[in-house]
C-alpha cells in the first residue's frame, strides 16, 4: 500500500491525495509536518510535503508523484497519450505551479503568519504574479476543462494552485487575481464538485 506523508492543510498534499483517490489506489495517510530532521529528509530531500512511500522507497515533489501514479495506474488517464498534448498539459501545470503559485508564496508568511516580507519582495511578487497569470491565461482553454473537453492533470493543479495564489494576492495586494479570468473561474467551480476533490475537502474538515 502507498503511504502518503504530509499534512492535510498543504495544497500539494491535498493534490497528491486527490490524485490517489482519482486513480482508485489504496493508500495510507501519515501525518508528517515539514522538517529538516534526517529521517524526514530521507523521504523528501528538501523537507517539504508531500512524499510517498512505495515498498520502502520514497518519492517527493507533486509532479514526480503525479507522473508515477500515471504510470502505475494509466486509467483514468490524466496526461494525454499523444506526446505533444502530454507536453502541453505539463506546460500548463508548470506555469501554474512555478509562475503563479510559487510566486505568490513569497508573500505567504505575511498574509497567513503575520511575518513581514520586504517591500522589494512585495513589489516583485505583485509584478511577477500579473505576468504569471497572463501566461497561464494564454494556455488555458476552459469549456469545460483547463485544456478543453478532457479532464487532465492540469485541472488538478488549477484546483490546488490558483485558489491559494488568489488568496495571497487578495490578502497582500487587495488584488483579485482571477477577476478577468472567467475560464479559470469556471474550471475551479467545476473541479470543486469533482468527486475526488470534494472528498479531499470534506476529509480536510474532519
Amino acid at each position: 500500500m502507498i503511504k502518503l506523508y504530509g499534512i492535510r492543510m498543504s495544497n500539494y498534499y491535498s493534490l497528491a491525495k486527490a490524485l490517489l483517490i482519482e486513480k482508485g489506489l489504496d493508500f495510507e495517510e501519515v501525518k508528517a509536518p515539514p522538517s529538516q530532521d534526517e529521517d524526514y529528509l530521507v523521504r523528501s530531500p528538501m523537507g517539504k510535503m508531500p512524499a510517498i512511500e512505495v515498498d520502502g522507497k520514497f518519492l517527493s515533489e507533486s509532479l514526480a508523484i503525479a507522473t508515477y501514479l500515471e504510470k502505475l495506474r494509466p486509467s483514468p488517464r490524466l496526461i494525454p497519450e499523444d506526446p505533444f498534448e502530454a507536453g502541453k498539459t505539463l506546460e500548463l501545470v508548470c506555469h501554474m505551479k512555478l509562475d503563479v503559485e510559487l510566486v505568490a508564496r513569497r508573500c505567504l508568511p505575511e498574509v497567513f503568519f503575520k511575518q513581514p516580507v520586504s517591500e522589494e519582495t512585495k513589489a516583485s511578487t505583485k509584478s511577477d504574479l500579473q505576468k504569471g497569470i497572463k501566461a497561464v491565461s494564454r494556455l488555458f482553454i476552459g469549456e469545460p476543462y483547463a485544456l478543453g473537453e478532457t479532464l487532465t492533470l492540469a485541472d488538478f493543479y488549477a484546483c490546488y494552485c490558483l485558489p491559494l495564489a488568489s488568496s495571497i494576492a487578495q490578502g497582500m495586494f487587495s488584488m483579485d487575481l482571477l477577476a478577468d479570468q472567467p475560464r479559470m473561474q469556471a474550471v475551479l467551480t467545476k473541479m470543486a464538485e469533482h468527486p475526488s476533490v470534494r472528498r479531499v475537502g470534506e476529509e480536510q474538515k474532519q
